[in-house]
């Protein structure tokens, strides 16, 4: 970012009244803490249980990775800024927060897009299965789900650094790359042409996602096995990316389409969606649904509490 005309930018703030200042940082606390907990709960039980260390929970553990990372780059600031009640960001700190939640969304998709060709591999091609989805070929996908997203955003931030900002003010709780991008008021075609580019591809992922689910309702009815397995390990992935489609869908059309006039509350809601739903409901819909997370989360549970005993 060009620090010529700005060092920092002011962001947003949450609240009018000096009172809401607490309550709003009690519940965002709150929401980060069980974030954490609850992602990071889920990480031991995969990494500790040997029966789950097989692709699916692989990809899921990666789930709950990158919510950790994405959350990171919003909560810790905004709960500094909630408690000093100053809504400063540095520029390079505003183009990395930017820089991680991109990545984050992106990452999201591709890791949910990654789980759904392992559905529909184990569960089309089950003699296949193991051959398809070796140690080798699960951790190049881990790496795309991480480098592409990065290389994506390296070409973003590249050409937001080209433009010049003649304002400071971001309209919302925390950067993006849209919002930085608007604050220049020279040219932004090369910036909007990679931004359709780029939201279209992740759109067309999405309906590639969708396809392949489609699929594997129409190749599941003609066997109770399959219907079984894919209710089990297929709808909670279908969850996920409706939950976290619907978040980008409404962030997206705010950042293009938003209006000044739109109450405080639901433009808040519209911006932090994303970044409170999918990191903490992904872990309950994977925790609650999928049999074999369940049983080894109860079994850690019934240890722990044994041990305390002891």
């Amino acid at each position: 970012m060009d620090m010529t005309n700005f060092t920092t930018y002011t962001l947003m703030e949450p609240h009018k009244a000096e009172s809401n200042r607490y309550i709003y940082f009690t519940c965002f606390l709150f929401l980060y803490v069980m974030i954490l907990f609850l992602n990071i709960w889920l990480i031991v039980v995969i990494v500790l249980e040997k029966a789950l260390h097989e692709p699916m929970y692989i990809f899921l553990c990666n789930l709950c990775v990158n919510d950790i990372y994405g959350t990171a780059a919003f909560y810790p600031k905004f709960l500094h800024d909630l408690i000093l009640n100053s809504y400063v960001i540095s520029s390079y700190m505003c183009a990395f927060q930017a820089f991680v939640v991109y990545t984050y969304v992106m990452c999201e998709y591709s890791t949910l897009a990654v789980m759904a060709y392992d559905r529909h591999v184990a569960i089309c091609r089950p003699l296949d299965y193991h051959s398809k989805m070796n140690r080798f070929s699960c951790s190049i996908l881990l790496v795309l789900c991480w480098i592409v997203p990065f290389l994506n955003m390296f070409i973003a931030v590249f050409l937001s650094n080209r433009l010049v900002p003649c304002r400071n003010q971001i309209e919302k709780l925390y950067c993006d790359n849209w919002s930085i991008v608007k604050l220049s008021c020279e040219s932004t075609v090369v910036n909007n042409i990679y931004g359709f580019i780029f939201i279209s591809l992740y759109f067309g992922l999405v309906i590639v996602i969708m396809m392949s689910y489609i699929k594997l309702i129409i190749a599941c009815k003609a066997s109770l096995e399959c219907r079984r397995k894919f209710w089990q390990t297929c709808v909670p992935h279908l969850l996920s990316l409706i939950n976290l489609t619907v978040a980008i869908l409404f962030d997206t059309i705010y950042n293009r389409y938003g209006s000044s006039n739109l109450p405080a509350n639901l433009h808040n809601f519209l911006t932090l969606e994303m970044i409170i739903v999918p990191p903490l409901f992904n872990p309950v819909i994977y925790g609650l649904k999928l049999t074999d997370v369940r049983k080894r989360i109860l079994k850690l549970c019934m240890n722990c509490a044994e041990n305390d005993k002891v």
